[in-house]
């Protein structure tokens, strides 16, 4: 679902970032073996913190994530635009 949402996004002219396409390699570098041990939650939401210091908005769609749900107040602390709907997000022409 992600995904398609990002291509969305894509389409509209901005760079979609999603934390898992940059955590996710560096997890297993770091040679973590499943999700929650250690080595991921050292650099999985951590990752996804500091993206969004360098983003422009927030889009939060799908179901229940609690690390999704966290970026949320994060990116209105920050001052983002938080979108919960890819068709509101302006085309990057008149954003």
């Amino acid at each position: 679902m992600m995904e398609s949402h990002a291509l969305a996004i894509f389409r509209a002219g901005h760079i979609p970032l999603l934390g898992e396409w940059v955590a996710l390699p560096l997890v297993k570098l770091a040679g973590s073996t499943r999700i929650g041990d250690e080595v991921f939650n050292e650099i999985f939401h951590p990752i996804a913190v500091r993206l969004l210091k360098k983003c422009d908005a927030v889009s939060r769609v799908g179901g229940a994530s609690e690390g999704a749900d966290a970026m949320v107040p994060l990116g209105r602390e920050l001052g983002l635009k938080i979108y919960n709907n890819p068709a509101d997000i302006p085309n990057a022409d008149q954003s």
